[in-house]
C-alpha cells in the first residue's frame, strides 16, 4: 500500500501561504551554541516569554548583534526556543531585539499536533473516501485524551532527513484498543481530527506494518484495552514520480 495524500492536503502543500504566529520585542534574549538537546543552538529568554511559538515553525530575529535570520525551531519552552545547531554565535542580552513567529505549508506544519487512526483491512483508494474496515484504536501522545482543535495529546513530526519524515524523537504514539482485530492502514488527521468522505480535509493514508510500512508496530495485532504503540513513522517525498 501506498501514502495517499488527501485533495486538503495536496491543495494545502501546492498554496498554503507562511502566517504570522507570534511577535515579540525584548530586552532579555540570548543566544547560545549548541546547549541545547543534541547539542542545538538556543534562543533564550530570561523573561520566559516564548511559549507562543510554533514548534516546526519559523523565528526571525531582528535587532541583534550577530544573530539576526531567520531559522527552524525544533523545541518551544517558555525560556528558550531550539534551533538546528550551528545557526547561532553565543551572545548575551543587551541589545532590544525582535523575534517574529511563523508557520506554513510543510507537511509538518500541516499535521502539527495530529492524531492518527489505525483500521483493519485495505486502506481506500484515495483520501477523500470514508473509512474503511473497523477501527481498531486513536494514536495519541501518550494514550492521553484528545480533543480536536486542543493541542493537548496531539501528535508532531521529527526532522526531515534525506527526504523522509518521522515521528518526533522522544514523542511516544500510542493508543488504547477499542477493538479487536489487525491493523491494515492508518489515516493521519490534522487537528481538526474531521473523519469521513471530504476533499477539503487535510489527512493522509499509509500502510501499517511491523516493518517496512510508513507506520510500522511491534505487533499489528489489537486488542481492546490493550495499549499499542508506534515504533517508527517513514513519510518519504519521491525525488521523481
Amino acid at each position: 500500500m501506498a501514502v495517499r495524500l488527501s485533495t486538503g492536503l495536496r491543495n494545502a502543500l501546492l498554496d498554503k501561504k507562511a502566517t504570522a504566529n507570534n511577535l515579540m520585542t525584548a530586552t532579555t534574549i540570548s543566544f547560545e551554541e549548541g546547549t541545547g538537546t543534541d547539542s542545538r543552538d538556543r534562543i533564550v529568554d530570561s523573561g520566559s516569554g516564548l511559549a507562543g511559538f510554533v514548534k516546526r515553525g519559523k523565528v526571525t530575529v531582528s535587532g541583534a548583534t550577530d544573530n539576526n535570520g531567520a531559522y527552524e525551531i525544533l523545541a518551544v519552552a517558555a525560556g528558550y526556543l531550539e534551533i538546528p545547531s550551528g545557526s547561532l554565535t553565543t551572545e548575551a542580552a543587551e541589545d532590544q531585539v525582535v523575534l517574529a513567529g511563523a508557520s506554513g505549508g510543510s507537511v509538518s506544519d500541516l499535521f502539527q499536533n495530529c492524531v492518527i487512526d489505525l483500521y483493519s483491512g485495505s486502506q481506500p483508494t484515495s483520501a477523500d473516501d470514508g473509512e474503511t474496515g473497523t477501527k481498531l484504536l486513536t494514536i495519541t501522545l501518550n494514550s492521553g485524551a484528545f480533543v480536536s482543535g486542543e493541542a493537548t495529546n496531539g501528535l508532531n513530526f521529527g526532522e526531515v532527513v534525506s527526504g523522509v519524515l518521522s515521528k518526533e524523537a522522544g514523542e511516544v504514539w500510542s493508543g488504547t484498543g477499542i477493538a479487536d482485530g489487525t491493523a491494515g492502514w492508518f489515516r493521519i488527521y490534522d487537528n481538526s481530527y474531521v473523519s469521513g468522505a471530504s476533499t477539503s480535509e487535510v489527512r493522509m493514508d499509509g500502510a501499517v506494518a511491523t516493518s517496512g510500512g510508513q507506520l510500522n508496530m511491534s505487533s499489528t495485532a489489537v486488542v481492546t484495552g490493550g495499549t499499542s504503540t508506534i515504533n517508527s513513522v517513514s513519510l518519504t517525498m519521491p525525488a521523481s514520480r
